[in-house]
């Protein structure tokens, strides 16, 4: 099976040795709390389920700007964005010290993680500003991913952390949250030697589907993991449960029996383009990943990124090696009115515009909205029914 990144075993910092566990819940009652940010315990569960192997924590200020400026560690390690605890409150937390990161997601905001302080260091506003760039490509706070990040604070705790739970994501998606190591697990017990993965933050149209089979058969997979985010969105984005849903439906209906995984990861969205796609294919590889499709403005938002920089930052910014990880370059996908099928828009050379079925995603949700059909050619008739039920339930 193909390698962990920069690691030849998985390491994840989800504690599951028992007597372990049970005391360090005991020293997180004597310790100082901070309650983290959503996107550090976002982290802390990616760290904790081994998607980030292998990393042993949140990341100082010189690694950050490192990862910022040249997505690798100051040690050399390759990797496309920061991993950082942020915090504007450090009341009682000192260097060298254990402090116990408390779940904001969570109801009563229990401990999530026990961090050892290595450092307490302060983001100044060119900093700011210079990760925003890099890793963004903007500074623009109606940037959803940017607003994010300047709203956590400009105090960087860094230090290793052990993960004692892994929030929020096995409870409320036990059929589909899987942490790296079950899904390598599963891969190895079906037998696939090659493994196409496909990220997703949306339910899956016809597009969609006609893709991952494409992708499948083009690179001669074995199977196909559907991975969809499960942690948190913008408003308007479709919720986790309704995509897990519609998903599920179509694998069911549509697809060979035994040639799909569907499952999940505990991660907010970036909404940071190209690099989130690397950081996609870095965490699909930990799970043990052959092939990542990677699609036109994969994990972008607005018209912040070019249609297909998440697959070029492959060709100019990955140095050669850095990856196992191999990429599936997706182009377009519509229904073609003169072939009857999805096809890739450039392999379609002789189509007008008129000969596709093409919807944007504004007019998808305004149409799910009104209670109206979806055309069969662009989504399953059975999916489209769950998103229209979600909607409708919305105005209700």
């Amino acid at each position: 099976m193909i390698k962990p990144h920069g690691s030849h075993v998985l390491t994840p910092l989800l504690v599951e040795d028992m007597a372990r566990l049970k005391a360090l819940r005991a020293e997180a009652q004597g310790l100082p709390s901070l309650v983290v940010s959503s996107a550090t315990a976002a982290n802390a569960v990616m760290l904790g389920a081994g998607y980030f192997t292998p990393l042993t924590g949140f990341m100082n200020k010189a690694d950050i700007l490192e990862v910022a400026q040249k997505m690798q560690t100051t040690s050399g390690l390759f990797w496309p964005v920061p991993v950082a605890n942020l915090t504007s409150d450090t009341h009682g937390v000192e260097v060298g010290s254990r402090v116990a990161l408390r779940d904001p997601n969570v109801s009563g905001e229990p401990v999530l993680a026990i961090q050892t302080v290595s450092a307490a260091e302060t983001l100044t506003d060119k900093d700011v500003d210079e990760i925003c760039q890099s890793v963004y490509g903007t500074t623009d706070d109606a940037h959803p991913g940017v607003a994010t990040f300047k709203s956590q604070g400009k105090t960087v705790l860094s230090g290793p952390i052990e993960v004692l739970n892994l929030s929020y994501f096995e409870t409320d998606f036990p059929e589909t949250f899987r942490t790296a190591g079950q899904i390598r697990d599963e891969i190895s017990n079906r037998g696939w030697k090659t493994v196409v993965a496909f990220q997703t933050r949306n339910p899956m149209h016809r597009a969609h589907e006609e893709l991952c089979k494409m992708a499948k058969d083009a690179v001669h997979a074995d199977g196909i993991l559907i991975h969809m985010l499960l942690g948190k969105l913008k408003p308007g984005d479709i919720p986790a449960d309704v995509r897990d849903a519609a998903i599920r439906k179509m694998v069911e209906l549509y697809f060979p029996p035994n040639t799909v995984m569907i499952t999940g990861y505990g991660f907010d969205m970036l909404y940071a383009g190209p690099r989130e796609a690397v950081l996609h294919a870095v965490f699909r590889q930990n799970a043990g990943c052959t092939h990542l499709i990677v699609g036109r403005d994969h994990a972008g938002v607005g018209d912040y990124y070019g249609a297909f920089d998440a697959q070029t930052i492959f060709d100019d910014s990955v140095p050669p090696g850095a990856l196992e990880i191999e990429i599936f370059r997706a182009d377009h996908t519509a229904y073609s009115k003169k072939l009857d099928r999805v096809v890739m828009m450039r392999d379609a050379p002789d189509h007008q515009k008129e000969d596709f079925v093409l919807l944007s995603g504004t007019r998808v949700r305004e149409m799910l909205a009104a209670g109206e059909d979806l055309p069969v050619e662009f989504a399953r008739p059975e999916v489209a029914r769950i998103l229209m039920k979600h909607y409708a339930d919305e105005a209700s």
